[in-house]
């Protein structure tokens, strides 16, 4: 085991990396920029180091000076946590270049499900479902026009480098898609440095499904089951629940031996998601990998018993996985709440700004991982995710009743909140029977 890992992040999965390494024996080195001195993972960690000003292109993606910090501190491996470097190969081969390891999968792994077109083209390989698509990436308008009318309306329109909904786009008919497609292209390339798009059959009320996955180096590889995340705002997730409420079992196997499928395709070691398109029918599409933590990991750990973060820092060591797949069984549900610094009733307006009390909800059931405390100051210069919410229960009734509990105790004084969001979503009468969709919330809760 490792004797020293440095986190390349901050807020609440740094916190998170450093708990799991605490219970590993293992000693910690935070690295902040010169507004984050007061974060919690700063305080929690053995050994915290500035690394440079707020703008984050100079602290937390600045690469030579994690590197630079990581060897002075003495650490052996680096956990790029989630966003900032988390999916970055070139990284993860500068780390390899000085002896450092990177706690996630091969930089050719990253490669290859981090470029969407290339990722799916792996999937059909693998003789995993996949959208109807076009055969990579389009760049001239008239070739695309034609390959729209014979996928057929509506199409997805994705940037191939995307995240985060930048750089997608919807046409419903053949007229808007010309200037849809470049306004995705002209975001891609502001928001990636690369206008290059893809575009695929849009699937009408999906849910979107994804399988959590872990690998090891010698091609033992297993699923954890799936989560729910189709109450997502422009492509933002804020609730995500274990199991999905309409899976029976042979769709979970079916999905779950194809996410695996596509890990083993290309040798992929670490924890990763895979995520899928659900339609009506019950059947399901490939959409992409993300080859990282995810932020709701934690409902999967809840339902399987199985600590995600502990095992991908016994992978990233050489370890063999610690569970065979017939020996993960899903037991109960379990529903994360992102808890964001964000007005619900201003179109989510981030609300930066003091934590007067701070109070999070506890009792049988109940796990927050946040980084939020009284006097804390919710900076804009990052993510509005303060907290996350996450209930058990032995059954879905029962965890939506634990929800309700919970948000109901929690209390954030100072910054608005999402809270009163998850209370109305949980009072919905479309939710409470599981009929959630990727547009659940523009149009079941006006948004």
């Amino acid at each position: 085991m490792f004797k020293k890992i440095l986190i390349a992040n901050r807020g609440e999965i740094a916190v998170r990396i450093i708990r799991a390494c605490k219970e590993l024996g293992v000693k910690t080195v935070a690295v902040f920029s010169d507004i984050d001195k007061d974060c919690l993972h700063v305080k929690l960690a053995d050994e915290s180091y500035c690394i440079g000003p707020a703008v984050p292109s100079q602290s937390y993606l600045n690469v030579p000076a994690i590197i630079s910090t990581a060897e002075v501190a003495g650490a052996q491996a680096i956990h790029p946590g989630y966003g900032f470097l988390a999916e970055n190969a070139r990284f993860a081969e500068i780390c390899a270049a000085h002896n450092i390891v990177f706690i996630g999968p091969s930089p050719n792994s990253i490669d290859m499900m981090g470029d969407k077109a290339t990722a799916k083209q792996c999937a059909v390989r693998a003789g995993v479902p996949t959208p109807p698509v076009s055969d990579g990436i389009v760049k001239d308008p008239g070739e695309a026009l034609n390959i729209a009318k014979k996928i057929g309306f509506p199409l997805l329109i994705k940037a191939t480098a995307g995240g985060g909904g930048k750089g997608m786009r919807i046409a419903q008919n053949e007229e808007e898609f010309p200037a849809l497609m470049k306004m995705a292209q002209t975001e891609a390339n502001a928001a990636f440095g690369n206008p290059d798009a893809y575009i695929e059959k849009f699937i009408i009320k999906p849910k979107h499904v994804e399988i959590q996955v872990l690998g090891d180096m010698y091609g033992n590889v297993v699923f954890l089951g799936e989560r729910d995340c189709s109450v997502q705002r422009r492509n933002q997730k804020l609730i995500e629940e274990a199991p999905c409420a309409v899976l029976n079992d042979k769709i979970r196997r079916k999905m779950g031996e194809s996410a695996v499928r596509i890990a083993r395709s290309v040798k992929y070691f670490s924890a990763g998601t895979v995520e899928f398109l659900l339609d009506a029918s019950g059947h399901f599409y490939f959409m992409e990998m993300n080859t990282r933590v995810q932020v709701e990991h934690p409902i999967s750990e809840m339902v399987t018993g199985v600590d995600i973060l502990k095992e991908q820092i016994k992978i990233a060591c050489g370890e063999k996985l610690s569970v065979r797949q017939k020996d993960i069984r899903l037991n109960g549900h379990a529903i994360e709440f992102r808890i964001n610094a964000e007005d619900p009733d201003k179109n989510f307006m981030p609300c930066p700004g003091k934590i007067g009390l701070y109070l999070p909800p506890g009792g049988p059931g109940i796990r927050v991982d946040g980084f939020g405390y009284s006097g804390y100051k919710v900076l804009p210069n990052y993510d509005s995710l303060i907290a996350k919410l996450i209930v058990f229960g032995k059954d879905r009734e029962e965890a939506i009743s634990k929800g309700k509990r919970a948000l109901s105790e929690f209390v954030v004084e100072g910054v608005k909140t999402t809270i009163p969001f998850h209370q109305k979503v949980l009072q919905n009468p479309a939710f409470l029977r599981g009929e959630v969709y990727t547009d659940f919330i523009a149009t079941q809760m006006g948004s």
